[in-house]
């Protein structure tokens, strides 16, 4: 079964995607979206694609794709999304999946009601390094503590400073350090352990009204989890889950490739496994096994961790102070 997919959204992360989804089987790329007409045509070029559009509706309205992958500005994403869906195609989005819990609710309900699959194009929980970690999660006994750490300088913090706010630091577009990176120490942790209990929230508010960085304490009944993230500095700690047992210990919290189980007598496991080199792989191959198994919810990113993991974020933005445009919008 091959799934013809178009796309929403030209820039540096489409280009990884389709590196990575042309070594999928089953995917096709059969149409390119683009404000621009020339944007458009200059990257639908380089991948040997003729049809083009300027107008989403136009290119959802036939049969053309089987399939939509969003990589827009986040601020765009429900209403893309939502408008894809009712023409009765298939949506992976890129995390996060909306700019709040009401616009995510939105899309899940439109999934349902239009019998498409929806998912959130969140790497790390798809890999199978971080499915080795769920699966080898029971080996160090009751789970006391979860801390994740993802803090990468951006260069657009230098055009920032120097007083050209570029999008990733944008209100309008639901942006920040918390959306932007920050889901991945949160997401995870959704995956693995549910619902936390109590959500305490602290960041830095840069002069445009989006965070700079920020840091999150979660509590769980028997564990808790706590999370750094940042666009305005660099980390280089790996992520730690602890056990009575003993630790597992990722290298990176958005793309784990070396997993050691750390054990309280000294002995050390490796339980690391062998991965595609581009970490959008996976979520590619999930999303058209998905929709080829004819289920419309993936069972990895599933709509209750979107949901949970909104809400999260939702919450943190509230204590932290970041409000978007999107927020008014609700209702």
């Amino acid at each position: 079964m091959m799934v013809r997919f178009g796309i929403i959204g030209t820039n540096w992360i489409t280009e990884r995607f389709l590196d990575a989804a042309k070594d999928v089987d089953g995917f096709v790329l059969s149409a390119v979206y683009s404000r621009k007409q020339e944007t458009a045509a200059a990257f639908a070029g380089k991948y040997h694609v003729t049809a083009t559009y300027t107008s989403i509706e136009e290119m959802i309205s036939g049969d053309t794709v089987d399939a939509v992958y969003i990589a827009s500005p986040n601020s765009f994403h429900a209403e893309q999304a939502v408008l894809c869906m009712n023409h009765g195609k298939h949506v992976l989005c890129e995390k996060p999946l909306a700019s709040n819990v009401h616009e995510v609710q939105m899309m899940i309900d439109a999934a349902k009601r239009n019998d498409v699959l929806l998912m959130e194009g969140l790497k790390t929980t798809v890999t199978p390094n971080f499915l080795a970690v769920k699966n080898n999660l029971h080996k160090i006994g009751p789970v006391r503590k979860y801390i994740a750490s993802y803090c990468q300088y951006s260069s657009r913090y230098d055009a920032f400073k120097e007083g050209n706010v570029l999008n990733a630091f944008k209100p309008d577009f639901s942006n920040g350090a918390l959306m932007d990176i920050g889901i991945y120490c949160v997401y995870p942790l959704v995956a693995l352990f549910g619902a936390p209990i109590h959500v305490q929230a602290s960041g830095m508010l840069l002069s445009s009204g989006v965070d700079g960085q920020g840091s999150l304490l979660l509590t769980y009944d028997g564990m808790d989890a706590a999370i750094a993230y940042s666009k305005i500095a660099n980390s280089y700690l790996p992520m730690e889950i602890q056990g009575e047992n003993g630790s597992i210990l990722m290298d990176k919290v958005n793309t784990p490739e070396k997993v050691e189980i750390h054990y309280r007598d000294g002995s050390v496991e490796d339980i690391s496994v062998r991965q595609h080199a581009n970490s959008m792989y996976d979520e590619t191959l999930e999303f058209i096994e998905v929709i080829r198994s004819g289920s419309r919810e993936s069972k990895l990113n599933t709509f209750r961790n979107s949901l949970i993991t909104a809400t999260i974020l939702e919450e943190a933005r509230k204590q932290i102070g970041v409000v978007y445009p999107a927020d008014q919008r609700e209702g």
